[in-house]
């Protein structure tokens, strides 16, 4: 299955990419992106500079410069210096280990 194959929703491809930044859940690290395509559900990113030591299971995807419009991300694939991100909403219970109570 191709990566293509398993997209949900309309994927947006943009010229020359969106600038954005992506920034760790606590604060800690930040870094310059380039959004590549986006959808509803995810985007492409291409990382300015080393991912190397920053925590990307969960981050921020802030695509404002005032930081007010942004997306909750974990990271779905790695390319080079290419990234794949899930966008998550608000109340998602993807934590592992943690199942609903059966009544």
């Amino acid at each position: 299955m191709s990566v293509t194959e398993r997209r949900r929703g309309e994927r947006v491809t943009f010229e020359r990419g969106i600038s954005a930044h992506m920034m760790g859940i606590d604060g800690t690290w930040r870094r310059d992106c380039i959004m590549e395509d986006v959808s509803e559900t995810g985007a492409k990113l291409t990382i300015e500079g080393s991912a190397e030591g920053l925590h990307l299971k969960e981050f921020f995807l802030l695509l404002s410069s005032t930081g007010l419009a942004y997306r909750r991300c974990e990271l779905a694939w790695v390319n080079g210096d290419q990234i794949g991100v899930n966008f998550l909403k608000t109340g998602d219970k993807r934590k592992k280990g943690r199942r609903p109570a059966e009544a």
